[in-house]
């Protein structure tokens, strides 16, 4: 984090606009995919606070198809590989230049490789040769990739890595630990399985879905990285004074109950923490921004073990654009009402321009269920007792 004292000079509204297109990219990628969007949303907070992420699960969990589908919907340049023990140097970074060996140089052709991509994703990231992953080390940690006589400032926003379990291999800690948020997956839940085999049935999307235009020039693939880019700019001059004290006995009490966080992790964990605020619209960190913290946990264990000991200091915490990755992580009300109120919206929004009947009511009623289950009505927020007002009145007969 360069500046952590003075908050970025973005006017709020351009922010907001930027965050929500940033939502609007999200959900799009998380479209038709059963409960995968904490990965997508994730990818996006990485993305924004310039960190990289470890998304870990058994085989056929869609891990790769959550970041390939977040990629396409942000454009720019995307690079994908599965490594393996024989993966060389060359299938990741590129061939070397011949016409520059022929003058006595060892330079290196980049173009469509690691290097010079927007988003990368490296399934079976922890397979790779030391070759590999000595490299990987330098792009990851400086993002500048130098190799022979080649040296290039990459463009890489953020490079997801997939496994199917942590590595056990101690000389592998030093590049897991480069991974400062993780996400781990597990196969979807028996509940849940008619979802699952709905969505199976449906046509692949669109690479990119057209969002609508708006005041910064329309929603193009290009727009997208822009505001990717506007954001992580705010998130780097997010004033995080205020939240430090807050942000400090978090991590004293992660520590005291056994989380391990380095010293490393712990500086890092606060570019999570800005990159939430600005994702959220704002600034200036507050505790509403603290739930990003059990994502540095290095396990599944430890991360549930994070989120009940910061109980307290994260029951309010919620964010507008990545409302199922703050519900999932906080577990508070606040985020869960984020997260309903959004869905309801979306589920009105493509009601409307269904045919009537009992199958485009089912949805709607599905989310007034879970929302009269989550909350008593005395203790609807407003916005929430808005959505579930205009649910009730699409699903009551005609």
């Amino acid at each position: 984090m360069t500046d952590t004292s003075t908050p970025s000079d973005a006017s709020p509204a351009a922010l907001r606009q930027d965050a929500e297109l940033i939502a609007g990219v999200v959900a799009a990628a998380g479209r038709d995919m059963v409960d995968r969007e904490t990965v997508a949303e994730v990818v996006a907070l990485c993305a924004v606070a310039g960190e990289h992420l470890l998304v870990v699960g058994p085989p056929g969990t869609a891990k790769s198809e959550a970041v390939r589908r977040v990629a396409g919907q942000l454009g720019g340049r995307y690079f994908e590989y599965l490594l393996g023990r024989f993966t060389e140097p060359n299938e990741l970074f590129g061939p070397v230049d011949l016409r520059s060996l022929r003058e006595g140089r060892v330079e290196f052709e980049t173009s469509g490789m690691l290097p010079e991509a927007d988003v990368a994703f490296l399934d079976e990231v922890f397979l790779g040769s030391t070759a590999v992953l000595n490299t990987l080390l330098g792009l990851l940690n400086e993002g500048v990739f130098r190799r022979g006589g080649t040296v290039l400032a990459s463009p890489l926003r953020v490079c997801v890595g997939a496994a199917n379990h942590l590595p056990e291999d101690p000389a592998l800690a030093a590049f897991a630990d480069r991974f400062l948020a993780r996400v781990f997956v597990d196969p979807v839940a028996d509940a849940r399985l008619e979802e699952l085999l709905e969505a199976g049935r449906r046509p692949a999307p669109d690479p990119v879905v057209q969002l609508p235009d708006g005041p910064r020039g329309g929603a193009g693939p290009d727009d997208r990285l822009g505001a990717l880019d506007r954001l992580a700019d705010a998130a780097r001059g997010c004033g995080l004074d205020g939240v430090t004290p807050l942000l400090a006995s978090a991590l004293r009490r992660l520590r005291a109950a056994g989380v391990p966080v380095s010293d490393r992790r712990a500086v890092r964990s606060q570019r999570l923490v800005a990159a939430a605020a600005v994702l959220d619209g704002r600034t200036v960190a507050t505790a509403r921004d603290l739930w990003v913290l059990p994502l540095v946990a290095p396990t599944a264990d430890t991360q549930a073990l994070a989120r009940d000991t910061l109980g307290d200091l994260i029951e309010k915490a919620a964010n507008q654009s990545l409302a199922h990755a703050a519900e999932e992580l906080s577990r508070s009300s606040a985020a869960r009402a984020e997260r309903l109120a959004r869905t309801g919206a979306a589920l009105l929004a493509g009601h409307r321009g269904l045919p009537e009947g009992r199958d485009s009511r089912l949805r709607l009623e599905a989310a007034l269920r879970e929302i009269d289950a989550g909350f008593a009505p005395a203790d609807l927020p407003a916005a929430l007792a808005g959505i579930r007002a205009e649910l009730v009145a699409a699903v009551a007969p005609s």
